[in-house]
């Protein structure tokens, strides 16, 4: 024999057996007035009437002497220890008590619907992918439908009413709604239909619904709501179903089941296509970030010391579905990175460029092997960067677009300042200029959704209207590069010039020491390389000549004799 309700145990069996309601304790905390008609025989009705409005400690004690009085108590009372549930913020065991309260059919308790909300996930693509499986377990899990009702002071009300017979008591099983049209309305407030406010409260009148909605059950709406559902059926059926929801993965049972349930049942279709979920903010021991833990950061302070592209960068370094470290050494990195896009874009736009120096045609200026090779790497991040992205992997696209730009400026730039300094009408001159431009004006798209706020000022030093409203870039606009642009030339001429300067640095002279000559040795396919780069690696270099000798292993550059130089 169980009694409904001791413990939570009992009411989960009282719901899987269906087992009828016997419980006596009140909302109040005290055994019930009314004796139930469950308590048939009149020496059970003289008992209970004397446990009848006690507290739950007293009639504890009333019914040890009603077992005295009758001889069924066997030995004394004894105290003993076991776990019951608590009260957060009190010091009294809690009791389980009926009420009356609002479901949305969940498929808790049926095995058809359960099977329709787990399909409908199949519907969505979610990101990344194992995710999923957090959504099917949930549903898989449930054994209930999902309660709605709060009996709280601030919520969206329940809009319902109930009519009050002639002794004054609701008639719960005929309740009164609104018509769609009236909606909203606020039951505590507005008068039932039929019903003048006058009749509130009085018999043959009308009483308002106290509670209010859990809060999942409004937020469930957020599609609905943002599409116009109800208010502009026009602009609902160009956006819903929705491309994608962003959310935590920690709510995938709440606000992503419950928005799928909501349009499922009010659409008859996903809330949208796509879910992308990302993980929790960690303290910097790992713990997860929380105000009643003490361990949160707050975010305007964050701003103020690093600025927002820094904080975005840090932001977006995290892959979705993984929790990261609040870290501050990787906001310095972004803060860094910022800049250094700042310094670039001044280097490159004060040689002159335009924005005449990009668009159609302007690939066909680019002659120079070297410049070929950087638009040939920069042809393959972009693909590689736009495909990340259409799979919803914007850490991965930003550390392409990342080491890219490093690329771009240690090496390329480095390569071909003293060319790009030169006459505007050498044709040398204007391949590399184009290629400083066209560069840049790629990066500035592919850095915008990290770097917002550097990026567009950049792109208005030089460009007409917003970054955020330019096209992503394309690997189309490169189609026209000649087959023998090699991306590999730029990554071999700056292995050479990075062991040039390695030898000034362990001669410990100055970078702009003259080299006499040096050996370049590297696989034959590298020395062609480094052979189609010669000209500028030699500038770069401040060297005179080099000479080249085939290997097998890494290019490495040896045998460099530095020009003597005059005592200061």
């Amino acid at each position: 024999m169980i009694c409904t309700f001791g413990d939570l145990t009992d009411v989960t069996w009282w719901r899987e057996l269906q087992l009828p309601t016997r419980a006596v304790v009140g909302r109040d905390g005290r055994i019930r007035s009314e004796t139930p008609e469950w308590i048939a025989t009149g020496r059970a009705r003289e008992n209970y009437a004397q446990l009848a409005g006690k507290t739950i400690f007293s009639a504890k004690e009333a019914v040890v002497a009603l077992l005295r009085e009758s001889g069924d108590l066997d030995g004394e009372p004894k105290k003993i220890v076991h776990p019951v549930n608590f009260y957060e913020k009190g010091d009294k065991p809690l009791e389980v008590v009926t009420s009356r309260q609002w479901y949305i059919r969940n498929g808790g308790r049926d095995a058809g619907k359960r099977d329709a909300l787990i399909q409908r996930g199949r519907e969505i693509d979610f990101h990344p992918a194992f995710m999923r499986s957090r959504y099917e377990n949930w549903i898989e899990g449930l054994n209930g439908d999902w309660l709605v009702s709060r009996q709280r002071f601030f919520g969206v009300p329940v809009p319902v009413w109930y009519r009050l017979d002639a002794d004054g008591e609701p008639e719960y099983d005929h309740p009164v709604v609104p018509a769609l049209e009236s909606l909203p309305v606020d039951p505590a407030a507005d008068p039932a239909p039929g019903f003048e406010e006058s009749a509130r409260n009085q018999p043959g009148g009308f009483i308002g619904d106290n509670d209010v909605l859990d809060t999942w059950a409004t937020s469930s709406l957020t599609p609905q709501i943002v599409g116009g559902w109800a208010r502009d059926e026009d602009l609902f059926g160009k956006v819903f179903p929705f491309d994608l929801r962003p959310q935590g993965h920690d709510i995938i049972r709440t606000w992503l089941f419950s928005t799928a349930v909501r349009a499922d049942a009010l659409q008859d279709s996903v809330p949208w296509k796509h879910a992308a979920l990302s993980g929790w903010i960690l303290d910097p021991d790992r713990k997860k970030m929380s105000k009643s833990k003490g361990n949160v950061v707050v975010p305007t302070d964050v701003l103020e010391q690093f600025g927002a592209d820094a904080v975005r960068y840090w932001a977006a370094s995290a892959k979705l579905g993984a929790d990261t470290a609040y870290e501050v050494n990787q906001m310095k990195i972004g803060r860094r990175l910022a800049i250094k896009l700042l310094n670039a874009s001044k280097f490159v736009l004060n040689l002159g460029v335009t924005e005449a120096s990009v668009g159609e045609g302007a690939v066909g200026r680019v002659s120079n092997a070297l410049d070929l090779s950087l638009l040939a790497q920069l042809r393959t991040v972009t693909d590689q960067a736009t495909a990340a992205f259409e799979k919803y992997d914007y850490a991965r696209a930003l550390q392409l677009t990342e080491s890219f730009f490093w690329t771009f400026t240690d090496d390329y730039v480095e390569l071909v300042k003293d060319r790009a300094y030169g006459d505007s009408a050498d044709a040398g001159t204007q391949s590399v200029q184009t290629a400083l431009a066209t560069t840049l004006d790629a990066l500035l798209r592919l850095f915008a959704p990290f770097l917002p706020f550097a990026t567009e000022e950049v792109w208005s030093w030089w460009r007409q209207g917003s970054v955020h409203r330019a096209a992503w870039p394309s690997a189309d606009a490169l189609a026209g590069l000649p087959d023998t642009a090699d991306a590999g030339v730029l990554t071999s001429v700056a292995l050479a010039l990075g062991g040039i300067r390695k030898a000034k640095s362990e001669a410990k002279v100055k970078q702009r020491t003259e080299v006499e000559t040096a050996v370049v040795t590297a696989p034959s396919v590298q020395v062609e390389q480094v052979r189609a780069g010669l000209s500028d690696l030699l500038a770069a270099g401040n060297a005179r000549d080099l000479r080249f000798a085939e290997g097998d292993g890494t290019l490495a550059v040896s045998d460099v004799e530095l020009v003597a130089q005059p005592a200061e």
